[in-house]
């Protein structure tokens, strides 16, 4: 070997590490632990297991940028997986990697905050056992933790163990990571100093994921199967029919399919199918009946979309409990926006289909949120936001107001009367009392958008924006009552909630009534002529007819006797059109979002047998039902 040969054999020798030869006389190509180079990353990732006081240990990921010094926390709790929602992108820097759900990079990142995501108990990375929105300590929580206690542990470990925090946290999430920020308010740590929950689950028999006014939400189903079955959301939902409409009819009743998909298993399933109704184990869990005995401390920030498919109840019903308590004036904001679920925290340019001019989630990122967290977390001399900020629709307009218009009606109203020749009229002297009748029949109910009906997780589903979804084809079918106003010859602006009372009659002895109001369009809309005769929801819900007298104690609905049906609709902000129309549809079914109605009263509907289900006639008397508006 020549000497030149000989020098490169033994460097290569001496600066390579030793790689242990396997029986077979081969390498491996994988090393048994990887380390990666950050050397030119933004940010420092940190991964701990933090200590709670019973022992278990939380999963949490921290974010820290580089050379950050005072820096505040934005803290996030969540049963969506911490290590996902914290590494979105091949790419060494942190507003990258924040591309996920319940990230917000131009306010997180670009705003120099420490991030720090966590894994509630039971799911993904943390130790324990998970419960779904786990009880506050009380009646139904005899231990010594929940959500309240594992964000003050955690706050307290982060103000100890983060050199580079200025000692100041804000929480904030979407959804349920909204729910884990209100439950933070409950006894806060000292150095929490805001809250912003974003769509947050707060009562779910009342009008959030569950149920709405005792009617079950069967769509949700599958994420209660896909989040309780493992810690890791390994099982998924699984159906042997394309369209869930098919699916659950075939099904009979909620009870029955989740019966065959081995749900009886799940502790939260078998909670929903002993309480049908909204007893004690209900109410004495939902958040707007326990923060406002609590007292709000924290500044906070509640975030509610007007379109939400699926949380749309929470924030405005913690709003007005919490409006009644004497720190309102001093730590309570609302912002609402022409969001789906969630959409504020992404472009929100767009509203299904409707075009809204502008992306609405980067003004509230911007001018709102952004100045929010600022203003406690950093420098308390930034201007704070109005106390109410909304997006009028319609017009498309932010505006401003002290506080949302009272729950109840005043003289300020305007009412929407039910006329003959399915008319709406503004004018009561003019309404002639007129019945209206249609058909109900559990074996053909009215599909919530148009068939086929996919799963919320597959692609094409309209789940996201099933609420801006074209009513035309309900309209035209017989099961469903449409009473439309004259061409309107000036604006018409509703806010706050629209109050229904409704005076009907089944020849049944239970059953659905959803109300709707709708902004009719033009035939022709120049600007976007796909638009032309659009017929958008701006407020829908439903109620289950045998909780009419009580949400508690149901009874069946007396054959063949008018009874009133008092609901309040989803809260709305927005301004009817010179040439629009102004439409009130009933109907009951809105099929499968909500579980058919047997029409024959039954105790359980989770239980009802097939034999149970039975067409009904429904009978509206126009002389005595209305919608009122703010």
């Amino acid at each position: 070997m020549k000497k030149s040969s000989l020098l490169m054999a033994c460097l290569l020798t001496t600066s390579l590490p030793a790689v242990a030869q396997p029986s077979g006389g081969i390498s491996p190509d994988m090393p048994d632990h990887f380390t990666v180079s950050t050397q030119d990353f933004d940010f420092i990732r940190k991964e701990i297991m933090i200590p709670m006081r019973d022992g278990v240990k939380l999963h949490t990921v921290i974010l820290v940028p580089k050379n950050a010094h005072n820096a505040p926390i934005l803290l996030t709790r969540t049963p969506y997986n911490a290590d996902h929602m914290t590494s979105q992108a091949d790419s060494g820097t942190m507003a990258s990697v924040l591309q996920g759900y319940d990230n917000m990079p131009d306010v997180i990142a670009d705003g120099g905050y420490i991030r720090v995501v966590q894994d509630v108990r039971g799911k993904y990375g943390s130790e324990g056992h998970y419960i779904m929105n786990r009880p506050m300590r009380g009646p139904l929580n005899a231990t010594e933790v929940d959500h309240s206690t594992d964000t003050w542990d955690t706050i307290e470990w982060l103000v100890h163990n983060v050199p580079e925090s200025n000692g100041k946290v804000g929480i904030l999430g979407v959804s349920y990571d909204g729910y884990t920020a209100i439950t933070a308010l409950f006894h806060p740590h000292p150095a929490l100093k805001v809250s912003v929950p974003m769509n947050p689950m707060v009562d779910g028999w009342m009008g959030d994921d569950w149920f709405h006014n005792g009617a079950f939400r069967e769509e949700m189903l599958s994420y209660i199967y896909n989040q309780e079955a493992t810690p890791k959301n390994t099982v998924k939902w699984w159906s042997n029919q394309y369209d869930n409409y098919q699916l659950f009819l075939n099904g009979v009743s909620a009870g029955a399919i989740g019966k065959a998909h081995g749900m009886e298993q799940i502790g939260f399933f078998r909670q929903i199918l002993a309480h049908p109704a909204y007893d004690s184990w209900w109410q004495s869990q939902v958040l707007d009946r326990l923060l406002p005995k609590e007292g709000l401390t924290v500044p906070t920030l509640l975030v509610h979309s007007l379109w939400d498919q699926e949380d749309n109840y929470g924030a405005i019903a913690l709003y007005y409990a919490l409006q009644k308590t004497p720190s309102a004036k001093s730590d309570l904001w609302l912002a609402m926006g022409p969001w789906n679920h969630g959409r504020e925290i992404k472009d929100a340019s767009m509203l299904g289909a409707i075009d809204l001019h502008s992306d609405t989630g980067l003004y509230f990122r911007k001018k709102i949120l952004e100045p929010f967290l600022a203003h406690y977390l950093k420098d308390s001399t930034v201007p704070l936001p109005a106390r109410v900020t909304t997006f009028r629709t319609g017009i498309n307009e932010w505006e401003t107001m002290p506080a949302l218009p009272s729950q109840d009606c005043n003289s300020t109203c305007t009412t929407l009367h039910l006329a003959p020749q399915h008319g709406l009229t503004f004018d009561a002297t003019t309404q002639k009392r007129e019945t209206v009748q249609y058909v109900s029949d559990p074996e053909h109910p009215v599909p919530y958008v148009q068939r086929p009906v996919l799963s919320k997780n597959l692609p094409n589903s309209e789940w996201q924006w099933w609420l801006t979804t074209d009513q035309r084809n309900a309209t035209s079918r017989p099961d469903v009552a449409s009473f439309t106003s004259p061409v309107l010859t000036k604006a018409v602006s509703i806010s706050g909630q629209p109050l229904v009372h409704l005076t009907a009659a089944t020849t049944g002895t239970d059953g659905d009534f959803v109300v709707k109001l709708i902004d009719v369009y033009p035939d022709e809309v120049p600007a976007q002529r796909e638009m032309g005769g659009y017929q958008l929801m701006i407020s829908a819900d439903i109620l289950r007819g045998r909780y009419r007298n009580s949400f508690e104690h149901p009874e069946p609905i007396p054959a063949n006797v008018p009874q009133v049906y008092h609901m309040k609709l989803p809260v709305a902000a927005h301004t009817f059109l010179p040439g629009h129309r102004i439409m009130v549809q009933i109907q009951s079914s809105w099929y499968p979002l909500y579980d058919r109605n047997p029409q024959t009263y039954v105790d359980n509907i989770f239980n009802a047998a097939p034999d149970s289900y039975k067409p009904a006639t429904i009978s509206i008397d126009t002389a005595e039902s209305w919608v009122q508006v703010h």
